[in-house]
């Protein structure tokens, strides 16, 4: 038989945990607190437990005793909730007893963790983002409308996550977009949780449309002490998670300093000498490096990284000596700042010189690779890459304590710039302390664009990857450093150190280690190990771990990780896809024109414009549907790319149907920088003329709409053109021989001669003598011959065309076709005395067709 409970005073608490949501599930009945046993615990249960208590959504249930043993009574032996009920005391019980005397133990009492009334999220991590609190239904948004800072230090640390940095109201979720929470929370600062802070109803019924957004950090106050008190001066110390902590003196420079004096009230950073007022006995230094540009309004808000970070060596603190005027904002000129050296730099007074200068690097995916940007005179503005060169960038990552720079970029390698461009002509030695000390033009004195802005790759820029060969979100960790990309150490692996990694890589929350796969082989650096992030870190750079080595573990120890994100890699989206999904234009005006970009092993790349010509181009052309090849573009004429260099030396033949069918060295084996990335100009569209196939045999090709529409019609008119100067050329020599063969005869029938048989020979003299006077008068009573005409070529080139052939049964003239033929046995005049026929035809051919004349 089921029952429920007929008490009203049933109260419910949590045991041991380490908050007030978690821990062993005792239930008060009767005024005795019960233990519930979990051999019939279910989620349903356990969710009515989280709701009556007002501890939101259920992340865990525990089994034996996970939360330690309970003592006394045990009262249930099964609990049948459904899961929609406000209270236990609603789900229905079997017979209700003391189940301790009947042989239950309480090695199984039942346990829960559930989330907890509020939560951070949308931010870089659970410790930062938009507050919610949960309504035993779903999750709802806190109104701004008298939102305090303590009540924000309050969330801070039920969520163990520090102290509260700062809040601010967020206008991207307004009152009509999701359901506020009806209430205000009104803190003291000194409750546990939120759940014990008062609350009261908004005024009128609403509460304020905007959402509120909430900062914490494990980095919070930060003080100067010397001899023991604080002041303005001193041996900088931070409280970090609750213990005041010396910070080292690696990497410390003036604007870290000058964010110290500024939080404190204590005007401008005057030095920063290092150790200067160390005490001994204190806790260990804290290692991790602030990478502030100097405008932030307090040491937190700047840029840490903690990862692969050494010990701090003895006595090496980081120390600030502040002007102490609190109205002072800008630093003397005499130490932090001066104008360019050389002969081309402006000399201003002690006075005018206090610009308060800064330098930043911008859009480079952290504080140590990006644009080059300086704040001159109340604005951020770019340097020009004329003349940059590594000592110049060498200088920028000394003065922002990055390391030594690895590479000098130029042609607005991260992007163009605004606004100002500060600085031209640099020509730095490498052992300036600023920027701006470097000789160069007048401060705003240029010949440049920002297509020139100038940026820098510091030793320390960091970058993480997962290395596989066919899946996302699964590989082999590598971390960039110094240059290189090394393998990343699987000792230890928490679950918040996989959360933060996976969320860091955009492929989820959560992650695990996989501990079976085949160490890889070869030889590769093993960056760092040791990694151990806490809730508060919003990045793996954050984390502390071991320091930096070349080889920080074994090979079989490199880590494999498989983060919830994990899916099949083949396209920049989804799978599967085709080659021309790989394929990409970028910063073109068109969408058929731009630079190369080819998606490989997760992630595009560009291509170097070695050897790239319009072969080239019309493949990439043709494959992205964008018709010919116009331009094929070399040295970033779209702008430098991003990322890897994926092909170099590519070699087309022009009718490839894919930039994969074309010769090409190995993949990411490249001696370019992006400044040599390739890019095409198409025609357009391709127009597909054969687009409806209805039917093919099997083992036939259907012919693909490879041409547009401009060069079908180039292509036929071309043909046309082609044929017609065919027939012309063979027709011509027809033409002329007819007209020529029809004068002949027309000649030879108007004009008859009579010939003597027994005067022939006379009569032979006295042709070939009228032949070359150019007359034929035949004397009187001779008859039986014939008058030849007189030709319009010379013999022999008729002979050789193979026009007259004798013929023995007598003398007559026929046209067969376009040439004219004398039948009749004549003497043959090329033997013997030379004619004048044949003179003609060495000096030059007359225009007289050929005649052969033959004995008889």
């Amino acid at each position: 038989m089921r029952y429920r409970l007929s008490q009203p005073a049933v109260e419910l608490r949590l045991k041991n945990g380490s908050h007030r949501c978690e821990g062993r599930l005792e239930v008060k009945y009767k005024g005795q607190w019960y233990t519930v046993n979990d051999d019939m615990w279910s989620s349903e249960a356990a969710f009515v437990v989280c709701r009556e208590m007002e501890c939101g959504d259920v992340l865990y249930i525990p089994r034996r005793a996970h939360f330690g043993s309970g003592v006394g009574p045990i009262l249930f032996e099964y609990i049948d909730c459904i899961g929609a009920e406000s209270t236990l005391k609603e789900c229905c019980f079997y017979y209700i007893q003391d189940y301790s005397k009947q042989n239950f133990f309480h090695s199984k009492d039942a346990g829960v963790v559930c989330s907890g009334l509020v939560r951070l999220v949308g931010g870089d991590g659970p410790c930062s983002g938009l507050v919610e609190v949960h309504s035993g239904e779903d999750w709802t948004l806190v109104s701004e409308g008298n939102f305090t800072f303590l009540t924000a230090q309050v969330i801070c640390a039920e969520l163990g996550c520090g102290k509260a940095v700062s809040f601010l109201g967020d206008m991207s979720f307004k009152e009509s977009d999701r359901q506020m929470w009806p209430q205000e929370f009104q803190c003291k600062g000194d409750e546990p949780e939120l759940w014990f802070c008062p609350r009261v109803g908004c005024p009128g019924g609403a509460c304020h449309s905007r959402a509120v957004r909430v900062f914490c950090s494990v980095y919070t106050e930060v003080r100067l002490m010397k001899n023991g008190t604080s002041q303005c001066e001193g041996q900088v110390e931070m409280n970090i998670s609750g213990r005041w902590r010396a910070l080292c003196a690696s990497h410390w420079n003036m604007a870290n300093a000058n964010v110290v004096c500024k939080q404190l009230g204590c005007g401008v950073a005057i030095s920063a000498p290092k150790g200067a007022y160390f005490v001994e006995g204190g806790d260990q230094i804290w290692k991790a490096r602030f990478h502030c540009s100097g405008t932030e309004s307090f040491l937190w808000n700047c840029p840490v990284a903690a990862l692969g970070m050494p010990d701090c060596t003895h006595g090496n603190t980081a120390s600030v000596i502040c002007s102490g005027n609190q109205t002072q904002v800008q630093p003397p000129c005499n130490d932090s700042v001066s104008e360019p050296a050389g002969s081309a730099a402006p000399q201003e007074s002690a006075f005018n010189c206090s610009d308060g200068r800064q330098l930043r690097l911008v859009d480079g995916g952290g504080p140590c690779a990006g644009r080059v940007e300086i704040f001159h005179q109340g604005s951020w503005g770019t340097v020009c890459d004329d003349s940059w060169d590594l000592n110049d960038a060498h200088v920028v990552c000394r003065q922002l304590g990055c390391g030594e720079a690895l590479n000098a970029t130029v042609s607005a390698h991260f992007g163009e710039g605004s606004d100002p461009i500060w600085l031209d002509d640099l020509n730095c030695t490498g052992k300036e302390s600023h920027i701006w000390k470097c000789p160069s033009q007048d401060w705003g004195q240029h010949d440049c664009r920002h297509k020139e802005d100038a940026g820098v790759i510091c030793s320390d820029f960091l970058n993480l990857r997962m290395v596989s060969e066919d899946q996302e979100c699964a590989g082999w960790l590598e971390v960039f450093y110094n240059g290189t990309w090394g393998s990343v150490c699987h000792s230890p692996m928490t679950p918040m150190t996989l959360s933060i990694i996976c969320r860091q890589l955009g492929c989820g929350d959560n992650g695990a280690v996989n501990y079976s796969i085949v160490p890889r082989e070869g030889s590769r650096l093993r960056w760092v190990d040791q990694i151990q992030c806490r809730k508060t870190d919003s990045s793996l750079w954050q984390c502390p771990s071991g320091p930096w080595q070349h080889r920080s573990c074994s090979a079989e120890e490199e880590a494999y990780l498989s983060c919830a994100g994990m899916r099949p890699k083949s396209c920049p989206a989804a799978a599967p896809c085709t080659d021309k999904e790989k394929l990409r234009l970028r910063g073109g005006d068109t969408k058929c024109s731009g630079r190369v970009e080819i998606w490989h092993d997760g992630s595009w790349g560009t291509v170097c414009d070695d050897s790239w010509n319009l072969a080239e181009a019309e493949v990439v052309c043709q494959q992205l549907g964008c018709g010919s090849a116009l331009e094929a573009l070399q040295k970033a004429a779209f702008g430098p790319g991003n990322g890897s260099i994926w092909l170099d030396e590519v070699k087309c033949r022009g009718t490839e149907s894919s930039l994969w069918d074309c010769a090409i060295d190995s993949w990411g084996q490249s001696d370019c920088k992006h400044e040599e990335d390739a890019g095409v100009r198409c025609s357009g569209e391709r127009t597909v003329l054969l687009s409806n196939v209805p039917e093919t045999r099997p083992g036939s090709n259907p012919v693909r709409g490879i041409f547009s529409l401009s060069e079908m019609l180039c292509f036929i008119l071309g043909a046309l053109l082609f044929l017609t100067v065919i027939i012309l050329v063979t027709q011509l020599p027809r033409w002329r021989a007819g007209n020529r063969a029809l004068s002949g005869f027309e000649d030879a029938l108007n004009e008859a001669v009579y010939e003597e048989i027994d005067y022939l020979a006379t009569m032979k003299e006295d042709l070939l003598g009228s032949t070359a006077q150019g007359t034929d008068i035949p004397a009187e009573d001779y008859d039986n011959a014939e008058e030849v005409p007189v030709p319009e070529s010379s013999p022999a080139s008729w002979m050789r065309e193979g026009k007259v052939s004798p013929n023995e049964n007598g003398m007559r003239a026929s046209q067969t076709g376009s040439s004219l033929q004398f039948s009749g046995e004549v003497a043959d005049l090329r033997k013997g005395e030379d004619s004048p026929w044949l003179r003609q035809e060495k000096e030059g051919d007359p225009g007289y067709d050929d005649v052969e004349l033959n004995d008889p």
